[in-house]
């Protein structure tokens, strides 16, 4: 077995020394590189974009600048916006769902590393795939670990750092984010604040 397909399985893989996920990632990493170091109005803003995430619904939007290891493992649906400094570490799918909100240096982590020193040295890693439902509004900073489903219209407030599961419309925050409350008919503006 390959170490890309370890990946793909969500075992344990040799993420440093495997040729072809050097080659991977330093693909992906020239991509960022062209799309965080060109004009927005430029066409080869977006075609790095486009090429580096093809499950990028067409009317989704990323603020440069942005980092991807493998960008092909992410999906992000339609009206989602992305802003500056997110970092998608997606050794396993990262799916981001429609109209998300993704505040400025948010981070998703999919690999985690052996706890013992003499194995963690081995270069060794297992990614965990991370998924938002729809509506989802991930404040400034958030960092989310891996194996975390956010459910849909749930808000993270900034600066959380996600360590566990999180339902579907509820507020959480926090280090470890934990559930607050639930969003309410009480949260909705009224029609003057429109």
């Amino acid at each position: 077995m390959t170490e890309l397909e370890r990946m793909e399985r969500g075992l344990w893989y040799d993420a440093n020394n495997d040729v072809e996920l050097l080659a991977k990632r330093s693909e992906a990493e020239s991509l960022c590189f062209t799309f965080n170091h060109t004009s927005s109005d430029d066409p080869a803003h977006d075609e790095a974009l486009r090429t580096l995430i093809p499950q990028m619904e067409a009317d989704a939007i990323v603020l440069a600048p942005f980092y991807a290891d493998y960008g092909y493992n992410c999906t992000i649906g339609a009206g989602t916006f992305i802003n500056h400094g997110a970092y998608l570490m997606d050794g396993a799918p990262i799916s981001i769902g429609r109209n998300c909100f993704i505040g400025p240096s948010c981070g998703m982590y999919t690999a985690a590393h052996p706890l013992v020193a003499e194995d963690r040295n081995l270069g060794l890693e297992k990614a965990s795939p991370i998924s938002l439902g729809d509506n989802v509004w991930i404040g400034a900073s958030v960092t989310i670990l891996p194996g975390i489903t956010i459910g849909d219209g749930a808000v993270i407030g900034a600066g959380s750092v996600v360590t566990r599961d999180i339902p579907a419309s509820v507020i959480a925050v926090g280090n470890p984010c934990r559930v607050i409350r639930p969003i309410s008919e009480l949260d909705r503006l009224d029609a003057s604040e429109r």
